[in-house]
């Protein structure tokens, strides 16, 4: 059987079939015992390079004695999964990781993200995108920036469809630096406002003088799965972009998003800031 090279959603199917193993307290060699299947094809239908039938994935569910119900179908879902979507256009033209994350928040059924020197992708108008892309130490090439622009465009259709509902907490220096020069971040400003008023979008600002802020220095974002089990958290920082999944992980993601959320403006609150600080700009820079 000729092995593939196994996408983000197939990988997660495979690692979770494997901490169901290890919960049941089994090696791959036992489980392979039981399925009657050699030990490679276990391996291989756990880091998602062997494809796995509803039928199998059900095998594998009651050999391991999982009773969680709800996670099995979930399970069973992914494994039906066969159609590719709009982001498999772009493989082998982006790197891995945007088409990664489009893939995460595509399954999604809610996002949240946390962002403290940027605006949000899925929130960036295309002036200011532009110049984010720019901002790289070795200069993209014009057809590569449009590549990127509308790869995000996209991207921002799970929001602006209304299909998953998101919200977006940002840091006040978010607000304030200046990707593109002011023009740009003013019109990013206006376009926050009104992208905050979109049905299904909570936009909330976290201020700089909020006292012993909780939140970590890297961009999050926080992709709901059907079950939360099957929950998401990228993460961008300088060392690149990284994705967890384990149920400890997931846990204190969850508890940071809830010291976020606890300081942070409330929407109405947030567009009057976001609104000052666009005036602020207006006073300066007209």
């Amino acid at each position: 059987m000729a092995l593939r090279i196994p996408t983000l959603r197939q990988r997660r199917l495979g690692a979770e079939m494997r901490r169901m193993r290890e919960q049941a307290g089994f090696g791959g060699s036992h489980l392979a015992r039981l399925l009657g299947v050699t030990p490679a094809l276990v391996s291989q239908m756990e880091i998602g390079k062997s494809a796995v039938s509803v039928e199998r994935l059900h095998e594998i569910a009651e050999a391991c004695m999982c009773v969680n119900a709800p996670l099995v179908e979930a399970l069973a879902n992914m494994a039906r999964e066969r159609d590719s979507s709009w982001w498999d256009e772009y493989r082998g033209a982006l790197a891995a990781a945007p088409i990664d994350v489009a893939e995460i928040e595509g399954h999604a059924t809610r996002l949240k993200s946390f962002t403290i020197s940027i605006i949000p992708g899925l929130l960036q108008t295309r002036t200011y995108a532009t110049a984010v892309f720019a901002r790289g130490f070795t200069p993209l090439p014009d057809h590569e920036v449009d590549r990127r622009m509308n790869f995000r465009l996209r991207r921002q259709q799970a929001i602006r469809s209304r299909e998953t509902p998101y919200v977006a907490l940002v840091h006040e220096a978010a607000l304030r630096i200046q990707y593109g020069g002011p023009t740009a971040l003013r019109e990013q400003l206006d376009s926050l406002v009104k992208d905050s008023e979109l049905p299904g979008v909570s936009l909330r600002v976290v201020p700089f003088d909020t006292a012993d802020f909780p939140g970590p220095s890297e961009n999050l974002l926080y992709a709901a799965g059907p079950v939360p089990e099957l929950d998401t958290v990228q993460t961008d920082s300088s060392h690149g972009s990284h994705i967890f999944d384990s149920p400890a992980q997931l846990a204190g993601y969850r508890a940071i998003f809830e010291r976020i959320e606890a300081v942070a403006l409330p929407e109405s609150e947030s567009r009057d800031h976001i609104r000052s600080i666009a005036k602020e700009m207006n006073d300066k820079y007209e």
